[in-house]
């Protein structure tokens, strides 16, 4: 069994229906057509749902369904009579029962008390996981700059050395044709040089090279000494 202490009932009457209203229902027409259905009206809501529900969770709809109740039937029976609010208090149960209740709801405010402190840990560590992750990510772009820098820095050496090894080859390669033109040319002035004549030039040239003069009054007797040596010898 439960106990509401208090069940309070706001209802309007409208102007043009106040006559045929009281005519059917006297001056007290709101004690049968409201106050005296509510209890029959809780009594339906209370037996159609559990203890859980009336004093815990759907104990907040009670007032809206007790006047839904009472306005159908106002709608059929009285017409003009419109019930505009309904207020129920909390209805009383047994102490030991009150007791279990009164345990599971410091259960539950413990148990909703963890969750959102567990909502909370998870929370942070969320925002601690996306804030190692940006710092990762930071860290790698940075590093990826840095490796992209020493990659390119590395190119740029080995195309200039590159570029120097190429032009040294050129350089020596101009260097060898150089000497072996002026070699070859060399030859072929030469060859064009060694001719009959040239050879004769160069004999009386060494000849000429090699020749005395001598100054005196014995010349033409030492001419005949040489002359008459030279066949001796011959």
């Amino acid at each position: 069994m439960i106990y509401f202490d208090r069940i309070e009932v706001v209802n309007i009457l409208e102007y043009d229906k106040v006559h045929d209203t009281v005519k059917r229902f006297t001056a007290e027409y709101d004690r049968p057509l409201i106050f005296e259905k509510v209890h029959h009206e809780l009594n339906q809501f209370c037996s159609s749902h559990t203890l859980q529900e009336v004093y815990v969770t759907q104990f907040d709809q009670i007032d809206e369904q007790l006047k839904m109740a009472l306005q159908k039937d106002l709608n059929s029976l009285a017409p003009g009579l419109k019930v505009m609010g309904v207020r129920v208090t909390k209805p009383k149960i047994p102490n030991d029962i009150k007791q279990n209740y009164e345990s599971m709801e410091a259960e539950k405010t413990k148990y909703l008390i963890e969750e959102q402190r567990q909502k909370v840990v998870e929370k942070e560590a969320e925002t601690k996981r996306k804030l190692a992750i940006t710092e990762a990510q930071k860290v790698a772009s940075v590093s990826k700059i840095r490796t992209d820098a020493m990659v390119l820095e590395k190119e740029s050496l080995k195309k200039i050395s590159s570029i120097e090894d190429e032009t040294h080859l050129l350089r020596r390669k101009a260097e060898a044709d150089a000497t072996f033109y002026e070699a070859q040319k060399t030859a072929e002035a030469n060859q064009m040089r060694f001719t009959k004549e040239y050879l004769e030039y160069v004999k009386y040239q060494a000849l000429t090279n090699n020749t005395k003069l001598y100054f005196g009054p014995n010349i033409p007797h030492y001419f005949n000494a040489i002359v008459s040596s030279a066949d001796t010898v011959n």
